[in-house]
């Protein structure tokens, strides 16, 4: 049986994740508080940040505002959107 978390972004117990995403107490809050769909929610959400936006992950700035961006996308908060991102077609 998978283990269920009370999901900071969909306030609701859901499924978590297996395991903390990083180390330390910022993974830890993550493992407690946020479900597997919505940390896969922001894995997409962060590529398409970062492509769209031609993030540098060497600059600190740049981490730095993806890293606020996170916080506001797992806590339901108004986060940024990905410019000139247009879905697949079906």
């Amino acid at each position: 049986m998978s283990r269920t978390v009370f999901c900071r972004k969909y306030q609701q117990q859901m499924e978590g994740l297996e395991a903390p995403p990083y180390p330390g107490p910022k993974g830890q809050d993550i493992f407690d508080n946020v479900s597997r769909q919505a940390w896969q929610e922001w894995m997409r959400h962060q590529t398409m940040l970062i492509n769209e936006k031609h993030l540098n992950m060497m600059d600190m700035t740049a981490r730095t505002y993806l890293s606020e961006q996170m916080q506001k996308f797992l806590s339901g908060e108004e986060y940024d959107a990905a410019e000139g991102y247009v879905p697949p077609q079906q």
